[in-house]
């Protein structure tokens, strides 16, 4: 009788090693999931029914230099509209004129309050809100104090009377202000943000959840940092991003790419009823503005139709 704990030479050439065949079958397992997801993602698909809008972060390079020239970029590429950066009264005349020419919004407008100088930042956002005045645009506030740590609260007083003032300011042009979370910056979490806009309870003051922000200073728990957002989250920018990554090369890329499952963002949004505006943060990637863009776009599409069809990771 032949010894069953010996295998036969044929059976012993075909049977992988245990470690081999865990890594195969993890790796088909992964590919799986892959094919399923993007096979049902149909990228032509109707995308979520957030407005998704461009930063100027990433529509500017040699051949787009003036807001003209970038909402066309931005129109001609399905956009709903810009976040740009604040630097002058004439400029933000000029982004909201070729937005208006061309059917688009002004979604937020990056705006420094600076607490260790808060009368002219205050003076500052006084005049920007009488230019905004009936545009439905955010004051997306990024909070500064060179006094003080990031993420410190030893400012907080001075932070809720100026935002106080703000957020009436605001109301009266019929605006909204959204804190903007920022890494080193005095609110640099987005439970900074939140804090602030507890003690201000303003209807017309939230909060932004900025992933790469986020991934940068944080990257424990989404889902809690979303849930504590929730009540003020007025709105979210996104970019893809490497899971693990330290700089800002590895943090912040077009939305197509990198290791981060960008889709588990969306999907607690989703799952929060948050229909809000998304922006796509594209600071530092370089490179032809209308490529990047189209990119993200793509990026966009396959992850909203991924999230509305399956609710899978991509």
């Amino acid at each position: 009788m032949k010894n069953p704990s010996v295998a036969s030479p044929r059976r012993l050439a075909f049977a992988p090693h245990p470690t081999t065949l865990a890594a195969v079958v993890g790796l088909v397992l992964a590919l799986l999931v892959l094919a399923l997801t993007f096979g049902s993602a149909d990228a032509n698909a109707d995308p979520l029914p957030n407005p998704f809008f461009a930063m100027d972060t990433g529509t500017q390079d040699a051949a787009h230099q003036t807001p003209a020239a970038q909402v066309a970029l931005v129109k001609e590429i399905g956009f709903a509209g810009v976040g740009p950066i604040y630097h002058s009264l004439d400029e933000l005349q000029a982004w909201c004129a070729a937005l208006d020419q061309n059917g688009l919004k002004l979604f937020a407008l990056y705006v420094q309050l600076q607490l260790d100088d808060a009368p002219a930042s205050l003076d500052t956002i006084r005049k920007i809100t009488a230019a905004l005045r009936g545009h439905d645009t955010l004051l997306w506030l990024y909070v500064t104090d060179k006094a003080g740590p990031p993420s410190g609260t030893n400012h907080d007083t001075v932070a809720v009377t100026a935002l106080r003032e703000i957020a009436g300011l605001a109301q009266a042009a019929g605006l909204r202000v959204a804190l903007y979370p920022h890494t080193g910056f005095y609110v640099q979490r987005v439970e900074d943000a939140v804090r602030l806009a507890d003690q201000v309870n303003r209807d017309n003051l939230g909060v932004t959840f900025n992933l790469c922000h986020w991934l940068k200073v944080d990257g424990k728990d989404l889902g809690g940092s979303l849930a504590a957002a929730k009540p003020h989250l007025f709105c979210v920018t996104l970019n893809g991003a490497d899971s693990g990554g330290a700089s800002w090369k590895e943090l912040i890329q077009p939305l197509d790419r990198g290791t981060f499952d960008v889709s588990q963002v969306l999907r607690l949004l989703r799952q929060m009823n948050y229909a809000g505006p998304i922006g796509l943060q594209h600071y530092g990637i370089g490179g032809d503005a209308a490529d990047n863009l189209k990119h993200s776009m793509d990026g966009w599409k396959k992850l909203s139709a991924a999230v509305l069809t399956n609710g899978m990771s991509i």
